[in-house]
């Protein structure tokens, strides 16, 4: 089929999507490669939900246009649905019904399917670690449960593309943990997935690709290594004291800081602590040292890390 010379399985295009002539959509462009997770990040209100409901063809943009997989949104929808999985931020069940029967009832809302090797609820269950609650409700299941069901619900047409709204939202890291293992799991089995979260820890472990929005339109996108390096800094250093810093005494350790950017803030109410990004020069973190100590700054903790995604993500919203 002549889908399947396109190297994406999604394009976005110039989008514009308007609400009482506010912008949440603004002339976002973007791509996602066949086989690869693909992370959309952006604070409360960026446009990623909007975006994602273009996509599924739950809306209509202003303007721009949406690829999927290799069809033109606006004319394929039915066909681009019958391809694509989606989990909502909140999903909704027949509360009489058992896990097995809401699978065997999505199922059959894709009945051209038949025969292509779709996954049978059986198997969909036990793919998510559910099969022996197959019997069980879904108000039934804990939190962390009803986020894999409403994984495995959305695998029912074997998707090609799979698309998750914050799927680890107001989960415990053990679920978060499993639920990433099993969107793993997808893409091993052939999908290309999409999905938006707020956790930056966890997009930068997992994604292959991302994309930073805010007020709907693209601030950067790459691969995690390619967005860390937009910062110049090489890493960060946080400084927890016992008083609070004087203003002379943080324009002295600032003055050894990434004199590009550097970022100081404070971190608790007290003010007792500060972050500074650091160049990569090797004498950066003595010098520093050296001048808490001709300050008289009584350290209660110091800790080193490595720029991260969160960094770039601050650096790009908040700038």
């Amino acid at each position: 089929m002549p889908h399947a010379l396109q190297s994406h399985a999604l394009e976005v295009e110039e989008l514009v999507k308007r609400y009482d002539g506010v912008s949440a959509v603004d002339h976002l462009s973007f791509f996602v490669e066949r086989g690869e997770i693909f992370g959309l990040l952006g604070p409360n209100g960026a446009g990623k939900t909007t975006t994602l409901e273009i996509i599924e063809g739950l809306q209509r943009p202003d303007s721009g246009r949406v690829t999927v997989l290799g069809l033109d949104g606006a004319t394929h929808k039915r066909e681009i649905k019958a391809r694509t999985g989606v989990q909502l931020q909140a999903s909704s069940y027949y509360e009489y019904l058992s896990l097995q029967e809401i699978l065997s009832l999505l199922g059959n809302f894709y009945p051209l399917l038949a025969g292509r090797g779709c996954l049978t609820p059986a198997e969909l269950l036990e793919l998510v670690g559910l099969a022996d609650k197959a019997r069980r409700r879904v108000r039934q299941l804990s939190g962390g449960e009803q986020q894999r069901f409403a994984l495995a619900a959305s695998l029912v047409n074997d998707p090609e593309l799979v698309i998750l709204d914050e799927p680890t939202t107001g989960l415990d890291p053990i679920s978060r943990r499993d639920l990433w293992a099993l969107v793993r799991l997808v893409r091993e089995r052939g999908a290309t997935v999409i999905v938006t979260t707020h956790y930056m820890e966890e997009a930068e472990e997992n994604c292959d690709r991302l994309a930073i929005i805010n007020h709907g339109r693209l601030l950067a996108s790459g691969t995690p290594r390619e967005l860390t390096g937009r910062i110049e800094a090489s890493y960060a250093v946080k400084l927890v004291t016992s008083a609070p810093l004087t203003r002379p005494q943080m324009e002295a350790i600032s003055s050894h800081a990434q004199t590009a950017a550097p970022v100081i803030g404070n971190e608790r109410e007290d003010g007792n602590a500060c972050l500074l990004r650091m160049n990569n020069d090797p004498t950066a973190l003595q010098e520093l040292l050296n001048e808490v100590a001709r300050s008289g700054i009584a350290l209660e903790q110091l800790e080193i890390t490595p720029v991260t995604l969160e960094d770039v993500f601050i650096e790009l919203t908040q700038g």
